[in-house]
């Protein structure tokens, strides 16, 4: 009975996908097209663009979508943030669909519910794995820059002390990490040309604040725009106050990036004594059975 389950489910997802790909239309085929760094299966997506969609799952479940928004927004900017979101669902779904189908073709195959019991469970696992994941990244993202925040604070504090100009100890700064690839000095780098495109100052500012949606930059952000127009003494201590604080909440990234990589070191390290015992052991007993 699981076999005919299996088998009709197995058609209805192929063949489901093959009539709604041919239907979807092609604005949901240039919508998969849409770059976006980390995906795998846009060729597949056209079809579950359209059933997300028509179903209106962003509208069903607000709280989900936008927060992935959220997280979408900080990683790949504001720019098609809603259809980045709509494009990373239908991955996580296309995973969720080649695992049923996957599932599917063992049941069938084997003749035994293993296969298609197995599928659900990872299926229903694997977009919440997927989303977490993405919110992992952003932590990470947000530490990263956090991190590097103070270093590039007083590069500005020494130029502008030496007597650039905010703009240009910013671009220099840039200029000389211009290969590195790190997510403060890409977001710089933007600010920068959109400074070289004709933005005002402020206005640049203000983007580059909300793409890094960290409160850190916010403090920084608010303090340059208060202060960069007196320029002298007044502005280098004031970025010399908000760099003493920066470095404190490095050494506190850096104290518990530290203990998550000593607990992650527990369990290799038990295996390894685990080891050694039955390796040291084994021998002994031998002899003592002798």
């Amino acid at each position: 009975m699981l076999t005919w389950i299996s088998g009709a489910l197995l058609v209805l997802l192929v063949g489901g996908w093959v009539v709604l790909n041919y239907a979807c239309g092609e604005r949901y085929h240039r919508l998969a097209t849409l770059s976006m760094e980390g995906l795998r299966l846009q060729k597949v997506a056209p079809p579950l663009l359209f059933l997300l969609e028509r179903g209106k799952v962003p509208m069903r479940l607000p709280i989900v979508f936008y927060r992935m928004q959220a997280s979408i927004q900080k990683i790949h900017g504001l720019r098609h943030s809603a259809e980045m979101t709509l494009l990373f669902m239908a991955e996580a779904l296309g995973y969720t669909w080649l695992i049923l189908i996957g599932g599917c073709v063992w049941s069938v195959v084997s003749g035994d519910s293993t296969g298609l019991i197995g599928g659900l469970g990872l299926g229903a696992l694997l977009p919440v794995a997927l989303t977490k994941d993405l919110h992992k990244k952003v932590m990470l993202r947000e530490q990263d820059i956090i991190l590097e925040l103070p270093e590039l604070l007083n590069k500005i504090v020494l130029l502008v002390g030496a007597g650039e100009t905010v703009q240009r100890a910013v671009i220099h700064c840039v200029e000389r990490n211009e290969n590195m690839n790190h997510p403060l000095y890409i977001e710089l780098k933007r600010m920068v040309l959109e400074w070289e495109g004709g933005h005002p100052f402020q206005q640049a500012f203000e983007q580059f604040n909300k793409r890094c949606g960290i409160q850190e930059v916010s403090i920084f952000t608010t303090t340059v725009l208060l202060n960069f127009r007196r320029g002298g003494n007044d502005f280098v201590l004031a970025l010399r106050d908000l760099s003493r604080v920066l470095w404190e909440k490095r050494k506190a990234i850096g104290r518990t990036r530290g203990e998550q990589a000593s607990s992650k070191l527990v369990l290799p390290m038990v295996v390894i004594f685990m080891i050694v015992i039955v390796l040291l052991g084994a021998p002994a007993f031998m002899m003592m059975n002798m």
